[in-house]
């Protein structure tokens, strides 16, 4: 495997230079030092995610609430300045910690409190948007950032590799009912990527159906799991963890088709930006 991040192994990190969000303090809801995700994406930086047999395990060892509430206080009053967004993201997909909605609204009380000027965000891989609990929570956020790499169900399944129970109809139902959202989409070439017309098509259709706010538009620029190893096997219920499978190979998108979609979506009135 290539030399991918490392993970977060405390409930806070940072604060980091990010590329969308400039100085973000990043708040780590999910197990120490592990990651457990919805998805299992060709280009993670964090490396494969793991399938282990028990989620309640992985729901046993997240921070607790007022473990969160302390460290995200400290934190900030730590701070020189404070930062301009404290930022749900870390080891996985922050959603999945079982106190999200009420971790979201306390950490929002907070900032009101001690840091009024500093915004709170959400990079989501919009696995639960079908929840209605969790869309509410995620739109009492400032900047709820969701993701959508895919057009259509052919490619949600061999790019992002869900487990077994989350359709690509269901999160792009989901997200057209959400209000105010970022979408992020990051596009890969090669022989797995997502850059074929076909998906691109699909993937702008399902955009003008979900009308965010404005969409950002990336591609690899990290080291990811799926650079000169064979991947895992394919995508399924939780398992054991997965053994080697045939190799795979996705490769950094060229700037200019990069451009020419952001140049389609603002054609049909939805702003777009290339990171």
């Amino acid at each position: 495997m290539s030399d991918v991040l490392p993970l977060k192994k405390n409930i806070i990190y940072g604060p980091v230079r990010s590329r969308r969000l400039g100085r973000s303090l990043g708040i780590n809801l999910l197990p120490p030092g592990r990651k457990w995700c919805t998805f299992d994406c060709l280009y993670c930086q964090y490396g494969w995610t793991p399938r282990g047999d028990d989620r309640h395990a992985e729901e046993k060892d997240v921070p607790s609430h007022d473990d969160v509430v302390r460290a995200v206080e400290i934190a900030i009053r730590e701070l020189d300045e404070p930062p301009a967004y404290l930022t749900f993201s870390g080891n996985g997909e922050p959603t999945l910690h079982p106190d999200f909605p009420r971790i979201a609204d306390v950490v929002n009380l907070l900032r009101d409190r001690i840091a009024p000027r500093a915004k709170t965000a959400l990079l989501s891989n919009s696995s639960r948007v079908g929840d209605r609990v969790i869309r509410a929570a995620i739109a009492r956020l400032d900047r709820p950032i969701m993701k959508l790499d895919a057009g259509n169900a052919r490619v949600f399944r061999d790019y992002n590799r869900p487990v077994a129970g989350i359709a690509h109809d269901d999160i792009v139902g989901g997200l057209s009912k959400m209000r105010n959202i970022t979408l992020q989409a990051l596009f890969t070439a090669g022989p797995q990527g997502n850059l074929e017309e076909e998906n691109v098509f699909d993937w702008i259709e399902k955009v003008k159906l979900i009308r965010p706010r404005d969409v950002q538009i990336y591609t690899i620029s990290r080291p990811i799991p799926s650079q000169g190893t064979s991947l895992r096997g394919g995508s399924g219920p939780p398992g054991k963890t997965r053994g080697p499978g045939r190799r795979r190979t996705i490769a950094p998108a060229p700037a200019s088709a990069l451009m020419d979609i952001r140049d389609r979506l603002c054609r049909e009135g939805i702003p777009a930006e290339v990171f």
